[in-house]
């Protein structure tokens, strides 16, 4: 069974922006989808266990954005 999880980003306004937050995102273990969007500032994952909020916040913050699980 798959989770989802949406989050809320903040300062992205290019696809430079996308690309650094998916590249960062995806080293995460576990993750089957990390679909970004700067147009929306949503970052949508999902995974086939449980997803670790505090893991995918960080990896945003690493990229220089903030997140919010929506």
């Amino acid at each position: 069974m798959s989770t989802t999880t949406e989050y809320a980003v903040t300062g992205m306004t290019c696809g430079h922006c996308e690309m650094s937050v998916r590249e960062e995102v995806s080293e995460i273990a576990g993750l089957t989808v990390v679909d970004v969007s700067a147009q929306t500032g949503k970052l949508v994952v999902s995974a086939e266990d449980a997803i670790d909020d505090a893991a995918v916040v960080a990896a945003v913050e690493e990229a220089g954005y903030q997140a919010a699980r929506v």
